[in-house]
C-alpha cells in the first residue's frame, strides 16, 4: 500500500504487528463551528467566503490543490500527497516547470495539463473575484504559461522570486479543475482550458452550480452530490449528503487513485448551535445518540473545565491542541465611509486601541494557558519565536498609555466617549477629517456563541471606556457577519467599522502579508494600505533571508493595522479514544479523514 504520512505508516504497522489493528469501516461526526457550516463548493472561493470551512475542512476533501502543504506536522510540502512532483527551476531563476503524476478524475479523466491552465485562466481573467488574488502577483507576475505536454506546464516569471515563497504561496494556490466544468450550461461544453474568451462565460454557469455567494439558505446546496459538475472529484473522498440544516456526508471516492485510501465508510461534519450544546453532546460521549467523535472543548465556558491542565472529558475523548500557523487578529475598516475610517487612518488611534487590550490577562484567565501573544503579522507557531523579530512588545496593555496618545493628538479623554477638540493636521491634531465634537465612538460585530470571544471583547470594552473609547458591541451569526462585512458593495461593506470572526487568518503557505496587508490584496477586507508596507511585502517575497521577513513584521507591529489578540490552537479537540490518525495535526488546518481509523471492535458512529 502506497503511503505518504506518518499516520498511514503507524496504521500499516499496526495490521502488521500485535497492537490494535485498524477496524475498516464506520462512521465519523465532526463537530463544526457555530456560525460556520460550509457555504462554497466552487474551488475558486471568493472574498467573502475564503476561509478554512471551506477551503481546507470541505473543498480540499474532494478537490486537491496541486500542492498540499503539511506534512507529519511540520510547515512544509507533502510530496506525495501532492497532484505535482516537485517544481524544475530553470538556470534564469524565473522559469519552472510543473508536472502533474496521472491522478484520475472520478469520471476516469486523467488529471492533466488543460486542467491546471482551465484554473489559471480563470485568476487572469477574475483574479479579483478570488479571495486570495493579490494585484501584481500570480498570475499578474507572469511573462508566460504554457501547456509543454499533456502533463507538464511551464510558467516564466517576471523576476527571480524566494523560491518557497513562489511554491507554497503561489503555485499551491493552483486547484486543477475538470474539463467536465468547462461548459457555458448544461448542454454547452466550452473550451477555457485554451481560450480565456470562454472564461466569462463559464465562470458565470460554476457561479451558479455553486448557488448565490452570501446566500444563507441550505437548500440550494442539498443539490450539490447529484450535480453532475460537483460529483466530479479526484481527492479521497465524494459528496453523499448535504442536509437543510447543514449536516455534511462524505463517502470513499472509489476511483481515488492517490495514496492512503480512506479505512471510514463516511466522515460527517455536523453543526452545532452554540459550544454550549456542543459541550452538552461531547459529555454524553462519542457513543450517544447523535454522539461526536471528533469536536473541541470551548474556551471560556467554564473557567473550571481546564483547572489543573486536566481533560474534563477523558473518560472518552483525548484533547488535542489543533495548532495552526494562525496570525489572530480584529480589523478596522479603513474604508468605512463615515468618521470612523477617517479615525482608523490615524496610527495613534490604532496603537492607543491595542494598548487597550491586555492579552496576558485573557492568555491566563480565558484560556487558561493554552494561547500566547500576538503583537505583529507573522505568528510564532507552537511557541517558536519569529527570526530577527523585536524582542520588545510595541505595544502592551496600557490604559494610561493610551489615554495620553489620545489627549495628545486632540481628543478629551475627560469622558467616555471622548470628543474631537482640536480638529485639523497640524502637530497635536486629530487627523485629516476628523471633526470638532466627533466622539471616540464606534460598532463591534462578533460572532456569538463563542464564550470566549465574547469575554475577549467584553474584557476589550471596558478598557478601552477607561481610555475614552467607546465600543457598542453587537453580536451576530458568524456566516452573515463574514458574508455582508467581507463582500464588496455588500450589506455592510462599507458601513461596519470593527468586527471579529473569532480569530483571524492561518497561512497557507509562508507566512507573507501579500494576501492580508498589501494594498489591493483579495483578503485585505478592511482595504488596509500603507506605501512602506507594501515595499517591505514585496521585499520579503523576493528573497529568501529571514530578515526580510522580520522587518515586515517589525513595522507591522508598529502601525497596527488590525488589532493583534491571543492567538490560541484552532480548537482543543476532543477526539475519541479509540479512534486513532488524526495526529500529527496539519499546521496550516488541513485535515485528512482518510488516515483516520478505529482501534477495536466498538466503532462510534456505526450504522
Amino acid at each position: 500500500m502506497e503511503v505518504s504520512t506518518m499516520v498511514a505508516k503507524v496504521a500499516q504497522a499496526a495490521e502488521a504487528a500485535d497492537g490494535p489493528a485498524p477496524v475498516r469501516g464506520g462512521s465519523v461526526a465532526w463537530a463544526g463551528q457555530p456560525g460556520f457550516p460550509p457555504a462554497t463548493i466552487f474551488p475558486f472561493t471568493p472574498p467573502e467566503r475564503i476561509g478554512i470551512r471551506n477551503l481546507y475542512e470541505f473543498q480540499a476533501l474532494m478537490y486537491r490543490p496541486l500542492y498540499w502543504l503539511g506534512r507529519d506536522g511540520k510547515p512544509e510540502v507533502d510530496p506525495e500527497l501532492s497532484l505535482a512532483e516537485l517544481p524544475e527551476w530553470g538556470a534564469d531563476g524565473r522559469t519552472v516547470t510543473v508536472r502533474l503524476k496521472p491522478w484520475k478524475w472520478s469520471n476516469g479523466e486523467t488529471v492533466c495539463a488543460d486542467n491546471v491552465l482551465f484554473w489559471v485562466n480563470m485568476l487572469v481573467v477574475k483574479g479579483p473575484r478570488y479571495g486570495k488574488y493579490v494585484p501584481g502577483l500570480f498570475p499578474d507576475n507572469l511573462l508566460s504559461y504554457e501547456k509543454i505536454a499533456q502533463d507538464t506546464v511551464r510558467f516564466v516569471f517576471d523576476r527571480e522570486y524566494s523560491r518557497t515563497w513562489l511554491l507554497m504561496n503561489q503555485l499551491s494556490l493552483i486547484t486543477p479543475m475538470p474539463k467536465a466544468w468547462d461548459r457555458t450550461a448544461d448542454d454547452a461544453p466550452a473550451n477555457a482550458s485554451t481560450d480565456v474568451a470562454d472564461i466569462p462565460a463559464v465562470y458565470e454557469y460554476l457561479v451558479s452550480q455553486n448557488g448565490e455567494w452570501t446566500s444563507e439558505d441550505n437548500q440550494f446546496r442539498t443539490g450539490w452530490p447529484s450535480s453532475p459538475v460537483w460529483s466530479v472529484v479526484n481527492g479521497p473522498w465524494r459528496l453523499a449528503s448535504f442536509e437543510p440544516d447543514g449536516t455534511v456526508s462524505f463517502v470513499p471516492n472509489e476511483h481515488y487513485s492517490g495514496p492512503n485510501k480512506p479505512y471510514l465508510d463516511e466522515f460527517r461534519q455536523v453543526p452545532v448551535p452554540s459550544e454550549e450544546a456542543l459541550f452538552t453532546q461531547l459529555q454524553a460521549g462519542p457513543d450517544a445518540p447523535g454522539g461526536i467523535q471528533v469536536g473541541f472543548l470551548p474556551f471560556g465556558l467554564d473557567d473550571s473545565l481546564l483547572e489543573g491542565g486536566v481533560n474534563p472529558l477523558q473518560e472518552h475523548y483525548r484533547l488535542v491542541p489543533q495548532d495552526v500557523y494562525c496570525v489572530r487578529y480584529m480589523p478596522m475598516n479603513f474604508a468605512n465611509a463615515g468618521m470612523a475610517g477617517r479615525i482608523f487612518r490615524q496610527a495613534y488611534f490604532r496603537q492607543a486601541l491595542q494598548s487597550c487590550l491586555d492579552q496576558d490577562s485573557a492568555i491566563r484567565d480565558i484560556f487558561h494557558g493554552y494561547a500566547h501573544r500576538i503583537d505583529g503579522p507573522v505568528p510564532p507557531l507552537r511557541g517558536e519565536p519569529v527570526p530577527g523579530a523585536e524582542p520588545r512588545i510595541p505595544w502592551p496593555f496600557d490604559v494610561d498609555r493610551a489615554r495620553s496618545l489620545l489627549a495628545d493628538n486632540g481628543w478629551d479623554v475627560s469622558t467616555t466617549p471622548a470628543t474631537c477638540v482640536r480638529p485639523g493636521t497640524g502637530p497635536g491634531c486629530a487627523g485629516e477629517g476628523i471633526e470638532s465634537g466627533a466622539p471616540l465612538s464606534f460598532g463591534l460585530r462578533y460572532v456569538k456563541g463563542k464564550p470566549a470571544l465574547t469575554r475577549l471583547m467584553q474584557q476589550l470594552q471596558t478598557d478601552a471606556a477607561k481610555a475614552g473609547i467607546e465600543l457598542r458591541l453587537e453580536p451576530i451569526y458568524g456566516s452573515v457577519m463574514v458574508s455582508e462585512d467581507h463582500t464588496e458593495g455588500g450589506a455592510g461593506h462599507v458601513r461596519w467599522e470593527l468586527n471579529s470572526w473569532n480569530g483571524g487568518w492561518v497561512f497557507y503557505g509562508y507566512p507573507t502579508g501579500e494576501l492580508l496587508f498589501k494594498t489591493g490584496a483579495g483578503s485585505n477586507w478592511a482595504e488596509y494600505s500603507d506605501p512602506k508596507a507594501d515595499e517591505l511585502i514585496e521585499r520579503s517575497v523576493l528573497s529568501d533571508d529571514p530578515s526580510a521577513l522580520a522587518e515586515y513584521h517589525n513595522y507591522l507591529a508598529e502601525q497596527v493595522p488590525a488589532i493583534w489578540t491571543p492567538g490560541f490552537p484552532l480548537r482543543l479537540l476532543e477526539i475519541a479514544n479509540n479512534l486513532q490518525g488524526v495526529e500529527p495535526i496539519n499546521p496550516y488546518g488541513m485535515i485528512n479523514p482518510e488516515n483516520w481509523y478505529y482501534v477495536n471492535d466498538t466503532v462510534a458512529g456505526a450504522r
